[in-house]
C-alpha cells in the first residue's frame, strides 16, 4: 500500500489547465457533449441536479437519456437540455439509481453506453455494472466501494476503508484498472497509471444530499470537454476528477459563506467559481 508521500496534492494552478475555455471558432459540438443515463422514479432529483451542474460546467450540450419522470423535471429547469438519442463524447451513469430497483430497461441502456467504450462517470447504482478496464471514472463512497472491491475479489470492511480510504482507492484501482475517486473529508482519486492525487479543505456544509450528483455533473462536462485526451493519456482521467472536485469544494465555500447550503445552491455558483480560477494567479 501507498504511504502519504506518494500523494500530489491537486491546487487551482494544476486545475486551470483542465478547464476548457471555448475559443470563437468552437460550436456546441466541439465543446463537448455530454450523454446522461441518470435518475429514477424515486430519486428524479439527482437528474436535475448532475444536469444543472454539468451545463453550469461548461459544455456544449447535455443529451439526457434517463427515465420519463425525470426528463420532464430536467426540461422544466434547462429547457436547453436534449433528449433524443444521438452522438455524445462521453457518458454520466448511475447517479440516483439503484441497483437493486433498477429496471431491465435501464440496465440495457448502461451497458450499451459501456459498450461504446467513451470516457464515462459511472456513479451509484451503476456501480455494479463495472467489469474493470476502459476510460471510466468510478466515484462510490465508502459503503459503495467496498461492494465494488468485494465483486472483483478483494475484500474489505467499511470500517478499515474509512481508516485508510487512499490506500483502497490505489487497491481499487489496481482490481478494476480504472480510475476511482473515493468521496470524503479529504478526496482521494487513484488511477490504474499509478497517479495519485488528493485534495482537503472543503466545507463541512457540502455533506448534504445531492451534492453527490453535482459532482458527477462537474466531472462528466469536464469528460466530455476533455474527451480526446481522456481516451489518450492514462492520467487524464486522475487530473479531471480532481480538477472537478477543486471546483465542488470551491463552489460550496463560494455558495455557504460560513452557512448551510444545499445542492443546487452549489451548482448554481458553479461559473462564478470557475471564472475565479481562470482569473485567479493562484
Amino acid at each position: 500500500m501507498t504511504n502519504a508521500g506518494d500523494w500530489l496534492d491537486w491546487n487551482a494552478e494544476r486545475a486551470r489547465d483542465w478547464i476548457a475555455v471555448p475559443q470563437a471558432s468552437d460550436d456546441k459540438y466541439s465543446r463537448g457533449v455530454l450523454g446522461m443515463l441518470t435518475g429514477s422514479a424515486e430519486y428524479p432529483g439527482a437528474a436535475v441536479l448532475g444536469v444543472e451542474a454539468a451545463v453550469r460546467t461548461g459544455v456544449g450540450m447535455v443529451r439526457y437519456r434517463g427515465p420519463e419522470r425525470a426528463a420532464h423535471l430536467v426540461l422544466a429547469r434547462r429547457p436547453e437540455v436534449v433528449t433524443a438519442a444521438g452522438r455524445v463524447q462521453a457518458w454520466l451513469l448511475g447517479s440516483g439509481m439503484d441497483a437493486g430497483t433498477r429496471s431491465d430497461e435501464t440496465t440495457k441502456a448502461v451497458r450499451a453506453a459501456l459498450a461504446e467504450g467513451l470516457p464515462s462517470v459511472v456513479d451509484a447504482g451503476c456501480l455494479d455494472l463495472v467489469e474493470g478496464g476502459g476510460p471510466l471514472v468510478v466515484t462510490p463512497h465508502f459503503r459503495e466501494l467496498r461492494a465494488l472491491l468485494g465483486r472483483h475479489g478483494v475484500v474489505a470492511t467499511v470500517e478499515q476503508i474509512q481508516r485508510a480510504p487512499g490506500e483502497w482507492a490505489i487497491r481499487a484501482a489496481a482490481a478494476l484498472q480504472v480510475t476511482v475517486l473515493v468521496k470524503g473529508n479529504v478526496t482521494h482519486i487513484a488511477s490504474p497509471a499509478g497517479l495519485n492525487l488528493r485534495l482537503a479543505g472543503s466545507t463541512p456544509w457540502l455533506a448534504t444530499a445531492g451534492t453527490g450528483d453535482v459532482l458527477g455533473g462537474i466531472l462528466g462536462a469536464l469528460l466530455a470537454t476533455h474527451a480526446e485526451q481522456a481516451r489518450d493519456d492514462p492520467n487524464a482521467l486522475a487530473k479531471l476528477a480532481a480538477t472537478a472536485s477543486l471546483l465542488h469544494s470551491r463552489a460550496a465555500i463560494r455558495a455557504s459563506a460560513g452557512g448551510p447550503i444545499a445542492a443546487l445552491d452549489v451548482a448554481e455558483v458553479l461559473p462564478a467559481t470557475i471564472a475565479r480560477l481562470l482569473g485567479a494567479a493562484g
